[in-house]
């Protein structure tokens, strides 16, 4: 039940909470299963939105969340609630559901005590429903299973709680029903919540410690950091010290989401609030760093967090070359919002200067450029994604490759690529042409397990570079949409793939280059040569586009030479007049040719790089 106004207010306003009356828990589950709607309908039954501010994902922010209808940052929100009589405060985190941003949930669930593991009833178990319960298992967390979408015409609760039960190893009768939509179910599991997850644990004598969790920018107040206080307390005012920089700052406010900011005195230990400090300069608050008393501190600083390794690597650059500073401001602030995101300056001799980025996925390369073009006004061309490679060339030297242009030149005695372990849930009906696809994709099988007489849990052995492009595009076309995706890094594997060149008019255009598997490097060749005889226009002279492998040409395409009519003066007479002009012409081509630099527009250069040319077999 929702609790009085007066307690509400003195909850949400935190006079340092007793650690005993604070539950911090997460939700997990795969993308689309209802997680924001639920949190969507915990808000409006704690009272903490009112009846006319209330919108659907309500906890989404960003444009581009609401139009895709997928969560991509975590949001913290506080929550009064009561049992028996007696307040609690919840402070609840959601958490994005694609594999892409599994970071975000990592992150989150390091500043929780307990997880409610949603999953759609009308869809079962999916992989990222695995993935994140793994996560939340490895943290040590309380787990509450809860069926969502009971509502549905297609709902199927109690096949889906055999299921669960069965995966957690829980009674069929612990697995709540919710709907997420109606809001049946959600004040049970909120008192589940207060029943189950259990309380903090930290000294609130102690010194002072709290980790970051997250960190957004805000043109007016600087970086706004939130944090999870583990131990000791924060006070408005006093100094702090954030450990691994060792910069210290003057706490100008602090408090709560709930879910506006709600400025308060302190926050003590087992709480989740955000600082500010006033800080412009956004690597000065680092996701996964301590802070505590610039006096008096604490000596060790608490387990961060691993650093995410980027799978995909592509190019950014700028159309207009005088928006780079502008670019590398944009990018700066965006790695405060997501600390996946990495980048480094690059130049192209014919894209110009810009930067080469690091993303966990391809949904995340999407969402960030889009971010960038939309938040920052920027216009921009992104290179074929790829992934990173390690060549050892015939000397023994090991060069790490994420750009195609960094490819050692002369003889290689192997390359290396990034393997990923990918567990795929279907319907047993899709099992052969999911078998089928992974094949193709030089995949290898490890393993697969049965979860019930209807789905099938495929765990399979890829290459990173076979993924990233339309693998996901395919799985689902496939099984109509009834698949889903998971993958986990899984180290590097000894593979025979070459370097693609592709030559206008016998110089070689770094931006159009690719490192793919040898069997696949025709295709991609012929490919790459017909798309670009399309876009780049006629010139006074004869280009060849050629793909090659080393010093051997494997596809050529030839673009015709605009050609002006000699002949139009000439009203009859002698055939070796005729001739004369035309072998006259001939020469000034070839003239041409030899010391003409074939000029590719900019257009063409977009449409060629951010189109779908898939490295792998088809």
């Amino acid at each position: 039940m929702p609790i009085p106004t007066s307690e509400q207010s003195a909850l949400i306003q935190p006079a340092k909470t007793s650690q005993s009356r604070i539950r911090n828990f997460c939700i997990i589950a795969h993308i689309d299963h209802g997680k924001s709607t639920l949190a969507d309908r915990m808000l409006q039954l704690t009272g903490v939105v009112e009846q006319r501010d209330m919108r659907a994902q309500y906890l989404d922010r960003m444009d581009i969340e609401r139009e895709r209808g997928i969560t991509i940052k975590s949001q913290a929100v506080r929550m009064p609630w009561a049992v028996d009589g007696q307040p609690y405060a919840l402070n609840m985190i959601d958490t994005p559901g694609h594999v892409d941003f599994t970071y975000e949930v990592s992150r989150s669930l390091a500043a929780c005590e307990g997880a409610v593991l949603l999953i759609d009833a009308a869809q079962g178990i999916e992989a990222q429903t695995l993935a994140n319960l793994y996560l939340a298992l490895e943290n040590d967390l309380a787990i509450i299973p809860v069926l969502n979408k009971i509502d549905l015409p297609g709902a199927q609760p109690e096949k889906y709680a055999h299921e669960v039960a069965q995966l957690i190893g829980v009674d069929e009768s612990d697995v709540l029903k919710v709907s997420g939509k109606t809001g049946e179910g959600v004040a049970d599991l909120l008192d589940t919540i207060v029943r189950t997850v259990p309380a903090p644990e930290g000294d609130p004598d102690g010194a002072t410690r709290a980790m970051i969790f997250d960190s957004v920018y805000d043109t007016y107040r600087g970086v706004v950091t939130y944090v999870r206080v583990v131990d000791g307390t924060l006070n408005t005012r006093e100094r702090i010290r954030m450990m691994s920089t060792g910069t210290a700052h003057e706490l100008l406010e602090l408090g709560v989401i709930s879910p506006e900011a709600v400025p308060s005195a302190g926050i003590g230990a087992g709480e989740v609030g955000y600082l500010i400090t006033g800080v412009k300069d956004v690597r000065q608050s680092r996701v996964g760093d301590t802070v505590t008393s610039a006096t008096k501190g604490a000596e060790q600083p608490l387990d961060g967090y691993q650093d995410p390794q980027p799978m995909v690597f592509s190019g950014i650059y700028p159309v207009d070359g005088t928006d780079f500073p502008d670019l590398r401001d944009a990018l700066e602030r965006l790695q405060l919002n997501d600390a996946a995101l990495t980048f480094e300056p690059e130049s192209s001799a014919a894209l110009g200067f810009g930067f080469r980025c690091g993303f966990l996925g391809l949904l995340h390369l999407e969402i960030i450029r889009e971010r960038l073009e939309r938040e920052f006004n920027l216009d921009l061309i992104a290179t074929a994604p790829n992934v990173v490679y390690q060549v050892i060339t015939e000397d023994g030297t090991s060069v790490r490759v994420d750009n195609p242009s960094e490819y050692p030149e002369g003889k290689i005695r192997e390359v290396r690529e990034p393997l990923v372990n990918a567990t795929i849930l279907t319907p047993t009906e899709f099992t052969g042409t999911i078998m089928e696809l992974c094949q193709e994709r030089r995949g290898t099988m490890k393993g697969m397990d049965y979860l019930s007489e209807e789905r099938v849990e495929l765990h399979y052995a890829l290459p990173m570079a076979e993924i990233v492009f339309d693998f996901f595009d395919q799985l689902k076309s496939r099984t109509r949409g009834y698949a889903s995706l998971d993958y986990q890094e899984a180290g590097q594997q000894v593979a025979d793939l070459v370097k693609v060149d592709i030559l206008l008019n016998g110089d070689r255009v770094d931006a159009f280059s690719a490192i793919v598997h040898k069997d696949a490097a025709y295709s991609y060749g012929q490919r790459m040569t017909k798309r670009l005889k399309e876009l780049i226009p006629r010139q006074q002279f004869e280009i060849p586009v050629q793909a090659a492998v080393g010093a051997r040409v494997i596809a050529r395409e030839t673009i015709k030479a605009l050609r002006k009519d000699m002949l139009a003066k000439c009203y009859g007479g002698d055939i070796s007049r005729k001739r004369k002009l035309l072998e006259k012409q001939k020469e000034g081509k070839k003239r041409m040719k030899s010391i003409g630099r074939v000029d590719v527009p900019q257009e063409a250069f977009i449409a060629a790089l951010t189109s779908d040319v898939p490295t792998g077999k088809k």
